[in-house]
Parts: structure tokens; sequence; C-alpha cells
């Protein structure tokens, strides 16, 4: 199906598979390569660069719920303000996560289970969590049991081209993507008609949604995992992924990811943002 921009978020759009350029109302923007690359390995840090500038034309009225929180990093460098609630199953994301003061509150619990009254979120959302939940579809339900009527939810995961458009997938074909989807832990990463389903069977509507990340940036992710070692190394001897988080340090490596790090929608992207609302 064709795709072209769509109109602004605030405007009716008679095509909800199709978006405006998301960067294209942001003014005065962080620089959230550099804060996310100086304080992350580059691989990941280049592409939670993209999914941070997504957010800051998205209205997100409180109370918001973050699902799968993690360590409240990625929280902390793209909003300016704490998020109401963020909720992760596991403790030691928990600790993490209090270091950062990204949220009012924390709450250690499975997001398919958890304490909060149905109706009481104003907005939602889970940045690149739900393709690592067996359990999606629970979590879906539950997620909209706890927003309320009409409440956005926004998320964004990995499509098929994650697989793909693996440089070695070419090579070593099936084992290869076998075992990259292992170490990624990515249980799903479907097109959007089957996260329009799963949606629509939880109780929300799909409004949006598009593709950024390209085939190549996605290489560049690939050969960070085994380039990227010694940040491995470098936080288990200082718990730091970055030892020096300056400009000078991190000038070769901005560099080198910043033409991959565009926010622009690309037609063969490898990761897909949806933009989702609860059915009244």
């Amino acid at each position: 199906m064709r795709k072209t921009l769509h109109e602004p978020y605030e405007e009716e759009v008679t095509n909800r598979q199709s978006v405006e350029n998301p960067k294209s109302k942001i003014v005065n923007q962080k620089d959230f390569l550099f804060l996310q690359i100086s304080s992350l390995p580059y691989f990941r840090g280049f592409l939670r660069a993209i999914e941070s500038s997504y957010y800051q034309d998205l209205p997100l009225p409180s109370p918001v719920y973050d699902v799968g929180c993690g360590d409240g990093h990625f929280a902390s460098l793209t909003f300016d303000q704490k998020l109401d609630v963020g909720l992760d199953p596991w403790r030691f994301s928990m600790k993490e996560a209090k270091k950062y003061n990204a949220y009012e509150s924390l709450v250690e619990a499975d997001g398919a289970q958890t304490p909060f009254p149905s109706n009481h979120f104003a907005s939602g959302l889970s940045n690149s969590v739900l393709e690592h939940i067996p359990h999606i579809d629970a979590v879906l339900k539950e997620t909209a049991r706890v927003l309320k009527p009409d409440a956005p939810f926004y998320f964004c995961v990995p499509n098929t081209r994650y697989f793909s458009a693996l440089s070695l997938t070419k090579i070593f074909g099936k084992p290869y993507e076998n075992w990259f989807r292992k170490i990624s832990r990515v249980h799903h990463a479907d097109e959007p008609d089957v996260w329009e389903k799963r949606l629509n069977d939880a109780g929300f509507t799909l409004e949006r949604w598009w593709h950024y990340f390209s085939p190549a940036s996605m290489r560049v992710l690939e050969w960070g995992h085994y380039l990227g070692l010694p940040s491995l190394v470098a936080k288990a001897l200082t718990g730091r992924w970055v030892i020096s988080p300056t400009k000078w340090n991190l000038l070769l490596t901005e560099a080198y990811v910043k033409p991959y790090a565009s926010p622009e929608p690309v037609e063969d992207g490898t990761f897909t943002f949806y933009i989702a609302r609860k059915r009244r």
C-alpha cells in the first residue's frame, strides 16, 4: 500500500498507515544523539536517539504509564519532567531506575498483572519493550484495562526486516537469524497488520505507524554487538558504558553513526513506531 506524509497529529487523518515527518514540528530539540551515545554503547544509543526525538511532538497527558521502563535511562534523557509511573518486572532494573529519578513512582510487577485500577492512566508508552515479551497479548489487554478511554498509547518495535536486513544472514541464513534473535531476545518482529490485530483484540485502535531505521542502520547496530565489546568491559570494570563521555572522546563515534541516526520515516525501515488509542 502506498504511503505518503500525513497531516499534523491534531488533525483528522484518512490514511492511518502514513505519517508526517515526525521531526517536522520539533524546535530547539536536545542533542539526543550525543546524550545517548555518551551514556550507552553507540549501537544502542543512536537508535534510542531517534526514538527520543519522536516523543517530543506527542501529547502525553498525566498520569503517564510506562510499560517496561527498564533502568529508567531512556525516560531520564527523553522527557524534561518525571513520568508518573514506570513498571518493570525485574528487580535489578528497578534499583537502577531509582538512580535516574525519571519517575514519580516505580512498580515492580508483570505487565500482565498490575496493581492499578481500571481506567486510571491518561496516556501510556512502551519504548522498544513489547518485542521482548512472550505473553504479549496478556500485557496489551492489561495495558488497555488501566488506560482511560481515548488515552493514547505509543510504542516502537522491530519488524520483519530486523532480521532480513542483517548482513550475516545472507551468508549463514536461518541459523544466524535464530542466533541473533536469541542474543537480542526478540520474540516478536512483526508487520503492522499483525500488531493491528493484537491491538484490536486488546481494546485499542491503531491510528498511525511509520517505519524508521534503515537496513544500513540495522547493519551498523548488528556489527555494534561485536565491535562494542570494549563498552562491555568498561561497564564491568567501572559501572559505566562510556569511560569518558566527552565531545572530544566521542567525536569520531558521533561522526560515524550520525548518517545512520536519521529520524526520517523510511519505506523499508527495520523498526516501526505505533500510535494507538484505547477504544471508548
